[in-house]
C-alpha cells in the first residue's frame, strides 16, 4: 500500500516564523473554556515523588532447574507471584505469595492459588507473563521498561540479521514474578499515555523524538501509575534502533510498555514463528495485559507476517492468529464485567481514512467477546488522528458492523513521528510534520475516572489547549490546490494571502474551516464573526454510512498550506473538519472570526482567525 512508503525528506532548518500560511498565524490565539468537572475524567494527580529515585527497579526471578527433573516437570512452567517487600527481586522470608493473580504462557491463562503459586503448560518459543493487578506495580529496568515476562526459547532464534533471542537453555525450575504495592495503580483516577509510531530511521530522527514528544513526557508526572504504552512502529525497519527507543523511554516518569508494528519485524524470518524475536528480546511479549485503577488494558499484536514467500516488507496483514485469540478469550474470561477495557494494537480494528482497506481479520469475534463492556479501542499505524464513536458508520465497514455502526469508541492515535518527521524543523528542535489528516504530531492520554475514559491530545510542544487549526477555503485556494496537486510536497510556491478573500470569492463559496483534531460525532463548532451571534459550522463527514469525501472542497487549507510548501502529508480528507460558509455581504476590510469547538465530553476550546475581505 502506497501510504506505508516513506516519503522523501524535505527538512530544512528553519525557525518557526509568524508568516502567512503557517499554523501559528492560522490559529492566532487560544483559550480553553472547559466544562463542569463531573462531566469528564480529569488527569491523574501529579506525583509528588521523584520517579527516578522512587521507581521500583528490578527483574523477574528465574531459578535454575534442579537435577533429575521428571518429564512432566520439563513440560510445565511453575513459579509464584509474590510481594517484593524489600524490592530486591527475590522472594525472601516473610514475602508472601499473592493469590488470584493472572499468569499466562501466551496461550493458556491461569490464576495463582492461595499461596501465589501457578503452573502452566510449557512449549518451545513462548513468552510467559504476569498480568499486573490493581494496587501493585511490576518492576522496571534502568530504561523504565516494565519487567513482567520470561521468554523460553532453548536454542535461541534462527540466524537473523538482527540476532533475535539468545538461547535460553532448558526450562527453569521456577519463574517468580515480583510485585510491589502501589497507591498509584490502586487509585481510580488514572492517566495513561499512548504513543504511536515513534518510527525513527536515523539518529537525527531519534533526536527529533527526544526534543519533541519525549521532552514533553519528561516534563509530566501524571502517568506514574498507568505509564506509557507505545503501540508499534517503534523504529523504521532498522532494528538496531531499538536501543535508541530504550534510551528515549529512560526519559519517562512512569513504566514503559511496547507493542510491535509492521516496521519492527525481523523481515528475514519467514516461518511465521520468529518475526518479532528481536522485538521480544528488547521489550518482552508481543501481546499481554495489565490492570491499573478500574481498567484492564489489553495490548494486542495485530500484524501478521509474512503472507507470502518469498516475502517483501509489505507482505503483512492485520490478524491476531489462533494462539493470541485463544489467549484473548481466556484473559477476558477472568476480567470482571465492571472493569473498563482498553484494547490497543498497532493497526486499528477499523478506521475512517482507509475504511475499505483496514480491517483486523477477527474484528467481529473481538466485538462479540467485548459485548456489554465499557471499551475504548486504540490503534496507530496510519499517521493521523481519528475519534470514532459508537454508532459511527462508513460504507467500508458494513460487512463488519452492519447498519448499527461501531459498538464502542475507536481512537486512531496521532504519530509521534507525525508525517515521518517531514516538514520544517522548528527552533524547538523538531519538525512540523503535519499528518495526512492535518493533525500535528503528539501523544494521546486516556484520563480515566473509575471506568469513564476521556481522551486528551497533546500536540508536540506540550500545549494541551491547542486542539484545532483554522483556515479559509476560497476559490483562489482551490485553484492553487488543483494547479499544484501533482507537485512534490515541499516544492510548491506559497499561496499569496491565504487569509484574504475577494468580494467575488465570497459569492462563489468561501468557507471558514476548522480542523478539530479530536473532534467526533457529538462535537460541535460555532463561529462568531466580528462579535456577532455564533453560527453552527457543519461537519463535512457525517459518519452515517457514506464513503470518505476528498479533494479541495474537503481539505484543510491550513495544513495544505504547510504541506505543499514545506513538506508533510496530504490533508485532502479527514473525519474531523467543520466548515462555515462566509456571508457574501461582508464588508471590505479586516474581520475576526471567533471559533469555539466543543468535544463529545463537553470541553470547549476557543481560537480566533483574522482575515481580510478585499475588493
Amino acid at each position: 500500500m502506497k501510504f506505508f512508503a516513506r516519503p522523501g525528506k524535505t527538512n530544512q532548518i528553519t525557525p518557526l516564523h509568524l508568516t502567512a500560511g503557517s499554523l501559528v498565524v492560522i490559529a492566532a490565539s487560544t483559550a480553553f473554556i472547559g466544562t463542569s468537572p463531573e462531566l469528564v475524567a480529569v488527569p491523574a494527580a501529579k506525583s509528588t515523588a521523584d520517579w527516578s529515585s522512587s521507581a521500583y527497579r528490578g527483574s523477574v526471578e528465574v531459578l535454575p532447574a534442579g537435577t533429575g527433573q521428571s518429564p512432566a516437570e520439563q513440560e510445565t512452567l511453575k513459579g509464584v507471584v509474590f510481594e517484593d517487600r524489600n524490592k530486591n527481586s527475590k522472594q525472601d522470608a516473610k514475602e508472601p505469595g499473592l493469590p488470584n493473580v493472572t499468569v499466562s504462557n501466551g496461550r493458556e491463562v491461569v490464576a495463582t492459588d492461595g499461596q501465589g503459586r501457578y503452573v502452566l503448560p510449557a512449549y518451545n518459543n513462548m513468552t510467559a507473563f504476569v498480568t499486573q493487578p490493581r494496587g501493585f506495580q511490576v518492576p522496571v529496568d534502568e530504561d523504565n521498561v516494565a519487567q513482567f515476562f520470561y521468554t523460553h526459547l532453548p536454542e535461541g532464534s534462527p540466524d537473523l540479521k538482527y540476532d533475535g533471542i539468545a538461547p535460553t537453555g532448558p526450562l527453569p525450575g521456577a519463574v517468580n514474578f515480583p510485585l510491589v504495592r502501589s497507591s498509584a495503580t490502586q487509585s481510580p483516577d488514572q492517566s495513561c499515555v499512548i504513543g504511536a509510531d515513534v518510527q525513527t530511521y536515523t539518529q537525527q530522527e531519534v533526536d527529533y523524538a527526544r526534543e519533541g514528544a519525549f521532552a514533553d513526557l519528561a516534563a509530566r508526572t501524571d502517568y506514574t501509575g498507568c505509564g506509557a504504552l507505545f503501540i508499534g512502529d517503534l523504529v523504521g525497519d532498522d532494528l538496531t534502533f531499538f536501543h535508541q527507543t530504550r534510551e528515549l523511554a529512560s526519559m519517562l516518569n512512569g513504566p514503559a510498555r511496547f507493542l510491535p508494528g509492521n516496521h519492527d519485524i525481523d523481515y528475514d524470518s519467514l516461518d511465521g514463528q520468529h518475526e518479532f524475536d528481536s522485538f521480544r528480546a528488547q521489550f518482552g511479549p508481543e501481546y499481554y495485559s495489565y490492570d491499573t485503577g478500574k481498567t484492564h488494558v489489553i495490548a494486542l499484536s495485530t500484524i501478521d507476517y509474512p503472507t507470502a514467500v518469498p516475502a517483501k516488507k509489505s507482505d503483512y496483514t492485520y490478524d491476531l492468529g489462533k494462539r493470541q485469540l485463544q489467549w484473548l478469550r481466556e484473559d477476558l474470561a477472568k476480567v470482571p464485567e465492571n472493569k473498563a477495557v482498553v484494547l490497543a494494537g498497532h493497526s486499528p480494528l477499523l478506521e475512517f481514512f482507509y475504511s475499505d482497506e483496514h480491517s483486523t481479520k477477527q474484528v467481529q469475534e473481538i466485538y462479540e467477546l467485548l459485548e456489554g463492556r465499557e471499551v475504548v479501542s486504540l490503534g496507530g499505524h496510519t499517521h493521523m488522528s481519528e475519534n470514532l464513536r459508537a454508532g459511527d458508520l462508513m460504507d467500508g465497514w458494513r460487512d463488519e458492523v452492519g447498519e448499527a455502526g461501531l459498538p464502542f469508541t475507536h481512537l486512531t492515535v496521532p504519530a509521534i513521528s507525525g508525517q515521518w518527521y517531514d516538514g520544517r524543523v522548528t527552533e524547538n528542535g523538531y519538525p512540523t510534520s503535519i499528518q495526512r489528516d492535518g493533525t500535528p504530531p503528539g501523544v494521546l492520554t486516556l484520563d480515566i475516572k473509575n471506568t469513564k475514559i476521556t481522551e486528551r491530545f497533546t500536540v508536540t510542544g506540550g500545549d494541551t489547549s491547542k486542539q484545532m487549526s483554522l483556515g479559509l477555503n476560497t476559490p483562489a485556494y482551490r485553484q492553487w490546490y488543483e494547479e499544484n496537486l501533482e507537485m512534490e510536497r515541499g516544492t510548491v510556491p506559497a499561496l499569496d494571502d491565504p487569509l484574504a478573500v475577494s468580494r467575488q470569492g465570497l459569492s462563489e463559496d468561501t468557507w471558514l474551516t476548522t480542523n478539530f483534531w479530536m473532534g467526533s460525532t457529538g462535537s460541535s463548532v460555532e463561529v462568531s464573526i466580528d462579535g456577532q451571534d455564533p453560527i453552527a459550522a457543519e461537519r463535512t463527514q457525517k459518519m452515517t454510512g457514506e464513503r470518505p469525501l476528498s479533494g479541495a472542497e474537503y481539505s484543510d487549507p491550513a495544513a495544505i498550506a504547510e504541506q505543499f510548501v514545506h513538506g508533510g502529508g496530504f490533508a485532502e480528507k479527514t473525519s474531523h473538519l467543520w466548515r462555515l460558509e462566509l456571508p457574501d455581504d461582508l464588508s471590505v476590510g479586516s474581520h475576526t472570526a471567533t471559533v469555539t469547538a466543543t468535544d463529545v465530553h463537553g470541553r470547549s476550546y476557543t481560537e480566533e482567525l483574522d482575515f481580510t475581505v478585499v475588493q
